[in-house]
C-alpha cells in the first residue's frame, strides 16, 4: 500500500521556531502559540498535548463516519480526552510516544461503542500514519 496521497483535500502550513522552548503559529493566525518542554512549568504548550488535541479531533471525526456508514446515531457530547506520553524506548536508545484514548460515548451499548472505535481506528488519518509506530491503547466509557 502506497502511502502517497491520491488528492489532496487539505494542507495546514504552520511555522515554528526555537524549537520546544519557542513558537509556533499557523499561516491564517488561527494558532499562535508559545511553546515550552514538558515538565518545566514555564508557559507555553508542547508537541505532545498538540498531539492529544489533534489526534483526538481527528478520531471524533473518524467515529461520526463510521456512525453514518453503520446507521448508528452519535451522542450529542462524545468526547475524548487523550494521553499522549513522551518515552524512550530501544533500552533508553530513543524516543517514543505512547497514546491513551479515552473515548466517551454515553448512552450507546459497550458493544456497538466497541464498534464504533475499532471502525474508527481503521479508517482515522492519525492512527493509519502512527500504526505499528505508536502503542495507542482505548479506554471506552
Amino acid at each position: 500500500m502506497s502511502n502517497k496521497l491520491d488528492q489532496v483535500l487539505y494542507t495546514a502550513h504552520t511555522h515554528t521556531t526555537g524549537g520546544r522552548e519557542g513558537a509556533g503559529r499557523s499561516s491564517d493566525g488561527a494558532i499562535d502559540v508559545k511553546l515550552s518542554t514538558p515538565g518545566t512549568n514555564r508557559p507555553g504548550t508542547n508537541p505532545e498535548q498538540l498531539f492529544g488535541i489533534g489526534y483526538s479531533a481527528c478520531f471524533i471525526g473518524a467515529i461520526e463516519i463510521a456512525g453514518k456508514q453503520l446507521g448508528i446515531k452519535l451522542p450529542s457530547d462524545t468526547a475524548i480526552g487523550a494521553e499522549v506520553s513522551l518515552g524512550k524506548t530501544g533500552g533508553g536508545a530513543h524516543y517514543g510516544l505512547g497514546v491513551k484514548l479515552k473515548v466517551s460515548l454515553p448512552g450507546l451499548d459497550a458493544a456497538v461503542k466497541k464498534q464504533l472505535v475499532e471502525t474508527a481506528h481503521q479508517t482515522c488519518p492519525y492512527s493509519r500514519s502512527i500504526r505499528g509506530n505508536v502503542d495507542v491503547q482505548f479506554e471506552i466509557a
